[in-house]
């Protein structure tokens, strides 16, 4: 399971013109490193995508999987309700927890997808531009959510909703590109600061 898993993480590694570089450190570990297990790392860093991407499993088990693959041991219905509740899905779903994931609408489905980013407990949760492909009412209540969820996680928001960011974000870290097309970082800082009193004409320029 350990090798396939780590196959499936580096799948890039099968695009030709795709390559990882630099070190990404999580608690001093370098998580590029190949003798990294993948599923320490996704137990541990949840992964929210820019388009819902709910398994086509039941509402329950999208919730369940990782946890049963991590091997959790306590009441799995007490943890696919408490998951649900603090994805705010909990009460528009509860009747109809056998039905696909996949029944549900984009906002809701998004939703579920951070449910079960949540049901492994992790310390940080990465969302790519979350609310990009949602109606603007869904996308209102994933960042009620985002801002609710902050209080016991980190969360990392990518996103070119620039609204969005001055939102949601306490600190914002704007990237920028060179000739070559690289990722630079261009500056760092609180949030207010940031779309009040940018340091670096660039930014100004992005904002």
């Amino acid at each position: 399971k350990s090798t396939v898993l780590r196959s499936i993480n580096r799948m890039n590694d099968l695009i030709p013109v795709a390559r990882v570089e630099g070190e990404v450190m999580y608690h001093g570990v370098n998580i590029n490193d190949p003798k990294i297990d993948p599923v320490m790392v996704r137990k541990n860093i949840g992964m929210v995508f820019q388009k819902p991407n709910p398994f086509p499993k039941s509402i329950y088990d999208n919730v369940a999987w990782g946890a049963k693959i991590n091997g959790f041991k306590g009441s799995m219905d007490e943890l696919v309700e408490q998951t649900l509740t603090r994805a705010a899905l909990w009460d528009e779903v509860k009747d109809k927890l056998k039905q696909s994931g996949l029944s549900l609408s984009g906002g809701q489905q998004q939703r579920l997808c951070i449910a079960r980013a949540l049901a492994n407990n992790p310390d940080v949760i990465l969302m790519d531009e979350p609310a990009s492909a949602l109606d603007p009412i869904s996308t209102l209540k994933i960042e009620d959510l985002m801002r609710e969820l902050v209080r016991n996680y980190t969360i990392v928001v990518v996103t070119h909703n620039m609204q969005q960011a001055a939102r949601v974000s306490d600190k914002t870290v704007f990237f920028s590109l060179n000739g070559e097309r690289q990722g630079i970082l261009v500056e760092e800082g609180d949030t207010a600061n940031m779309f009040t009193k940018p340091r670096d004409q660039r930014t100004e320029d992005g904002i």
